[in-house]
């Protein structure tokens, strides 16, 4: 049976003669599509930095002399442009998350996890395309990494259909569960990845590339071809094994009308999303003195357009169903979950995008006057960076079970923010170490360890924030505000990139940490003054 009419979880006797398997068998369904959708989403992080090693440059070298002023400037644009990559699928996957949020009333659970998870293959089979020629231009890449925001935006649905197959008193556990087994997709792919692009599995490649240290290359096309079986298999999964449910979905439609409704909604965020990406690399901001304050113009005017897309270009039917939910953009509790979700999740994402390439920029590529030359004593970025995701990822489920078990969300995001606080500017004091250091690699295993801490306290306090918000808001609101709540955080995965981006292009990729840690403190006092002093408003 697809269709559940009869739903009530909170019944203790109906929860566990029937709604406690099915609501296991979505589960168990819903977090291999989300791990997938993860990891298509944030590859970019991992990609860039090979693309770096096998010599993508855009054709913008075409003509240059290696080691003119010229060459060199055309490389430190090259590698600023890297960092982009990763921020337009952090945009797209964000203001994807808009409208899904609101998809799971509309299309019904199991169809719109189904044809959100099958949307992932196009960005998987079209970035497998681009990988496999080193001459292809970044226009192409660009637009791959626009699309991969499929994968960013099956969050925002995924978390707010889960929501409705569990009771209140589980909620911390089912929603870690699925974000943190779902989130540890970015780790899978930063393991994975470096696994298969060392054999020519999926076809060879068009023209010889060769490392910068000399090794000859021809599976980097991989990295994008092997989620495709993967994909094929959970979009079956979740055909076959997850039903919609009318707690979630009042007017259960048809799979045809189900899907429909969606693919309709998911187009919306990706005009919204790609109107973004032009105004981030299409216009002229350098020349107009604006380039450091692009995203800060780029990123409102997207979540607007968004928004304003989703209430007036809809039909009558979802137009109607969307004005209930909005109501939530009129709670102010909306906005400060928003602000301290963002503070976890949005933290996660950012730095699981930007990780590898940080590293590589402090460690690796440490001469500021040739960014050619590599650090012969350098770490093996790639061995470890994707520790840090898998930590965050799996300590997630325990924020949330700690939370259920202590009765209070918001004690446990009150820790995990200081050590948070703590972790960033240990961070930023190792990156200042390496700074003119003729040996920078004695700084790696305090830096790593440190940011590993900085995973480790995201992720608590993500599932400590999943915890709390069924408790903030009523059973109609919980899953709008989850989806609402995991969009605005998405945006750290394009924020935090592109800050990293323009601090380590002016050397001083210590102050974008200090301006985090800053932000952390904020989200501290207001979970203190709404959720955990003495007289708080509201107690979760």
């Amino acid at each position: 049976m697809i269709n559940i009419q009869n739903w009530n979880v909170e019944d203790e006797s109906f929860w566990n003669s029937t709604g406690k398997k099915i609501a296991n068998k979505n589960l168990w369904a819903s977090i291999p599509a989300l791990l997938l959708a993860f990891s298509v989403w944030i590859m970019w992080g991992v990609l860039v930095k090979y693309m770096k090693d096998f010599g993508f440059t855009f054709g913008m070298t075409e003509g240059l002399i290696a080691g003119t002023k010229e060459y060199i400037a055309a490389l430190k644009e090259v590698n600023s442009l890297y960092y982009t990559l990763p921020a337009i699928a952090g945009l797209a996957g964000a203001t994807l998350r808009l409208p899904n949020s609101f998809l799971i009333s509309i299309g019904g659970g199991r169809n719109v996890i189904f044809i959100t998870t099958a949307l992932l293959l196009i960005p998987a089979i079209g970035t497998g395309i681009a990988l496999s020629n080193i001459n292809t231009p970044y226009l192409f890449f660009a637009i791959m990494a626009l699309l991969s925001g499929f994968g960013g935006g099956n969050f925002a649905s995924s978390m707010s259909n889960i929501s409705f197959f569990f009771p209140k008193k589980v909620q911390g556990y089912s929603l870690g569960m699925n974000a943190g087994l779902g989130n540890l997709g970015v780790g899978v792919m930063q393991k994975l990845i470096p696994m298969v692009v060392t054999f020519s599995i999926f076809g060879g490649t068009a023209g010889a590339i060769v490392t910068a240290k000399g090794a000859s290359f021809n599976g980097l096309q991989n990295a994008a071809w092997v989620w495709v079986p993967l994909i094929t298999l959970a979009t079956i999964g979740a055909f076959f094994g997850m039903n919609n449910v009318s707690t979630g979905t009042p007017s259960l439609p048809n799979t045809v009308k189900g899907v429909s409704k969606t693919l309709y909604m998911v187009t919306l965020g990706l005009v919204a999303a790609a109107v973004g990406a032009f105004l981030l690399i299409g216009l002229p901001w350098d020349s107009w003195g604006m380039k450091n304050m692009a995203m800060w113009i780029v990123l409102p005017i997207v979540v607007l357009l968004s928004v304003f897309l989703m209430k007036f270009a809809t039909p009558g039917e979802i137009k109607e169903n969307l004005k209930k939910q909005f109501s939530i953009l009129g709670d102010k509790h909306n906005w400060i979950m928003t602000i301290i979700y963002t503070m976890t999740f949005g933290s996660f994402i950012g730095y699981s995008m930007v990780f590898p390439k940080l590293a590589q920029d402090i460690f690796v590529y440490t001469d500021a006057s040739n960014p050619e030359w590599a650090n012969p004593n350098a770490p093996n970025i790639l061995i470890w960076a994707f520790i840090g995701p898998v930590i965050g990822a799996l300590i997630r489920p325990v924020g949330g079970i700690l939370s259920d078990k202590i009765n209070s969300g918001s004690r446990v995001t009150k820790w995990s923010t200081i050590f948070q606080i703590i972790a960033a500017l240990s961070v930023a004091y190792f990156v200042v170490q390496t700074k003119g250091s003729a040996t920078p690699e004695q700084y790696w295993w305090p830096f790593f360890i440190s940011f590993m801490v900085l995973f480790l306290t995201t992720g608590i306090g993500n599932g400590s924030t999943f915890r709390s918000i069924p408790y903030i808001f009523s059973k109609e609101k919980a899953g709008p505000v989850l989806g609402w709540t995991s969009a605005i955080a998405a945006y750290g995965a394009f924020i935090i990139p592109k800050v990293f981006g323009q601090q380590v292009k002016a050397g001083t990729a210590e102050y974008a940490l200090y301006g985090f840690a800053v932000y952390y403190v904020v989200c501290l006092i207001l979970n203190w003054w709404y959720y955990d002093r003495k007289n708080s408003e509201i107690k979760c």
